[in-house]
């Protein structure tokens, strides 16, 4: 298959936010009391949009997620997102792939800003066409949403040259829905069960894999 517009994921994909995110959960759930050390528990919080964990995790109200996102959204804002690292030998990868003239854009549940500082404190920003996120004030976007969005902007009719490469099933999903085929990772925080059970297409063991499937 010859993908010409690629749409990543950031987290688990691109990034291993774990320290950042995990930090943020812990800060907010501190704030209701409590005190959360099952890093397995923690590291569930990756990928997923944060109310959907917050509610699945620890039964919060509609009232209490909404605090608790606001919590862990200040801790993250002023540390978590610069606890992050970028999977060795991402960067190369995008260059090689923005070289080749494909076109790269991210789809992620941060917010587009928070998103685009990441990228611009580890240099990537340039390799990107397209950042799509969460924008403040506005309804909350799902991902298949973002990736009409990108394809819309940027007059994609053929869908059968789109690809999502992401780690969770959210990525998946969204991939399906959005009519785009999906490309999951196995070094992120999803599972082989996880992707295959959501649809994932095909499966990259490592980032030397995910380039010669996106090279073609």
């Amino acid at each position: 298959m010859t993908y010409e517009t690629i749409v990543f994921d950031l987290d688990g994909t691109l990034t291993d936010p774990a320290v950042g995110i995990t930090g943020g959960v812990r800060y907010a759930l501190g704030k209701f009391g409590i005190a959360e050390e099952d890093w397995e528990k923690l590291c569930a919080f990756i990928g997923p949009p944060l109310k959907e964990s917050f509610q699945k995790f620890y039964g919060f109200t509609p009232k209490e997620i909404e605090e608790a996102t606001g919590f862990y959204r200040e801790y993250y804002g002023r540390q978590g997102k610069f606890e992050n690292r970028v999977y060795d030998g991402i960067p190369q990868m995008l260059s090689r792939l923005h070289s080749a003239g494909k076109r790269l854009c991210l789809a992620t549940y941060k917010g587009e800003g928070t998103a685009r500082e990441i990228l611009d404190y580890f240099g990537l920003t340039s390799c990107f066409c397209k950042i799509a996120g969460q924008r403040m004030g506005s309804e909350e976007l799902q991902k298949s949403q973002m990736i009409e969005g990108i394809l819309e902007e940027l007059e994609t009719s053929h869908k059968e040259r789109a690809v999502m490469v992401g780690d969770r099933r959210h990525d998946a999903d969204a991939a399906r829905e959005s009519g785009i085929h999906s490309i999951g990772v196995l070094y992120g925080y999803g599972s082989k069960e996880e992707l295959s059970g959501a649809g994932a297409e095909i499966l990259a063991a490592d980032v030397k894999e995910l380039e010669r499937l996106l090279l073609g």
